[in-house]
């Protein structure tokens, strides 16, 4: 079911719009080298395909997993004979998880490259910049590869169910079973076709041992499909209910202190294909909602958990993302930090913006101190405690107290802190 060409190609419009560089490449037959960046199953050997058949030249894949600097360069030589025929033939090299190559392996392809013998298209999941030594970065064009819809994924599965090349319409697929198979699919097309095929197997399998008629497509029922790949089907619409409320759960549960709850509902979302980063993004929210100064580094172990998600993706990600629940769920709780800004901004929002004191106000211009900006300021680092007893606020917020820390974990020492600093600045 690989598509034959970019029309067939599901997903990476922004690749695809006319002008873009992946259809010049194609269409105008412009020799040029790719890195292409994304998860699994996006497309990334397809597009290595099209190129090659598209433009009529000669495909070579090698894997960074197998192949080493000799493979690489007999490839290389190889293309450089073809180009002194009488029929010229060019030469694209698939290299399929090029990060797995060593500084000396990725140097080996410079000259192939840099001399256009050959048109490179290398394949990563990891992060380019990273992985990819600079020569070839700069010498390359990169294509960034966003993960596939659902429609994308549902569009390539009827695809397969019609078409000679994939099931020629010999089966049906049951609508609660199409949408237990997106959920396990998670954006990624070739794991779909894989699960589509096994689900296709059992059918013809159990629609034999039962003697059913032979007549007609072969119905694929949820059953059919649980079977064949060994997953339950877990009960959650990502766009009604369920992804709200186990989402919803998800965040109480850490709030609650509760890590095993918290845990469990983690592992429904996995489970039913929740978008990673969807999760990621409502860790980072409660690090600060929920705990807050109870315990600082706590926000950065949301935000590193998130840009592992971006890294890493699934299904290791999972790991990155457990081990920021349970950091959040055990941490020392305080919502001091949301109430401080909700309580400033309802101020703010009631009219509560008085002028900025003038020893506060910009004194870097000409003329600035004639008119008393700046001219009373004191310098902090001056005063030995390193806070010097003078208004910040303007009048009508002076002396509110937005923070109001708890002496819950970490929170406790600033609570204790901000009570000897409150007292120095309001002692003017």
């Amino acid at each position: 079911m690989r598509p034959r060409g970019l029309d067939e190609l599901v997903g990476q419009q922004h690749l695809l719009s006319p002008g873009s560089p992946l259809r010049r490449l194609v269409e105008g037959d412009q020799p040029m080298s790719l890195l292409l960046w994304g998860p699994p199953g996006t497309g990334k050997t397809t597009i290595a395909a099209v190129v090659s058949h598209a433009t009529n030249r000669k495909f070579v894949e090698l894997s960074a997993v197998t192949a080493g600097v000799k493979e690489v360069r007999q490839v290389i030589d190889a293309a450089r004979r073809d180009l002194t025929r009488a029929d010229t033939v060019e030469t694209v090299l698939f290299i399929d998880e090029v990060h797995r190559f060593t500084k000396a392996q990725q140097d080996a392809l410079l000259p192939g490259v840099e001399n256009r013998w050959v048109t490179l298209v290398a394949a990563t999941t990891e992060n380019p910049f990273f992985s990819v030594i600079s020569p070839l970065l700069s010498r390359s064009l990169l294509l960034t590869l966003e993960s596939l819809t659902d429609e994308d994924i549902a569009v390539l599965l009827q695809r397969a169910l019609v078409d000679e090349r994939g099931l020629n319409g010999e089966f049906e697929l049951a609508d609660d079973a199409l949408d237990h198979l997106l959920r396990m699919a998670g954006g990624d097309a070739r794991r779909a076709l894989t699960y589509l095929e096994a689900a296709a197997g059992g059918a013809k399998a159990r629609a034999a041992e039962g003697n059913e008629p032979g007549e007609g497509a072969v119905l694929i029922d949820l059953l059919t499909l649980e079977t064949a790949v060994d997953r339950a089907a877990v009960r959650y619409d990502r766009a009604g209910d369920q992804h709200y409320d186990v989402a919803s759960a998800l965040i109480k549960s850490i709030r609650g202190s509760d890590v095993d709850a918290a845990m469990h509902y983690l592992a429904r979302m996995i489970e039913a294909g929740e978008d990673p980063r969807f999760i990621a993004r409502r860790l980072v929210i409660s690090a600060s909602e929920d705990i807050g100064m109870g315990d600082p580094t706590a926000l950065g172990v949301a935000v590193a958990a998130a840009e592992a998600v971006q890294l890493i993706g699934m299904p290791e990600a999972r790991i990155n993302l457990a081990q920021a629940v349970v950091a959040l769920a055990l941490a020392p709780k305080s919502n001091a930090v949301i109430l401080a800004i909700d309580a400033a901004i309802a101020d703010v929002k009631a009219g509560k913006v008085g002028p900025v004191p003038p020893h506060l106000r910009d004194a870097h211009y000409a003329g600035a101190k004639k008119i008393g900006h700046g001219s009373s300021y004191q310098y902090s680092h001056n005063d030995p405690r390193g806070v010097v007893g003078q208004q910040y606020a303007p009048d009508v917020v002076d002396k509110v107290d937005y923070y109001q820390p708890t002496r819950r974990g970490g929170e406790a020492a600033y609570a204790e802190a901000l009570t000897k600093i409150r007292e120095i600045l309001r002692k003017r």
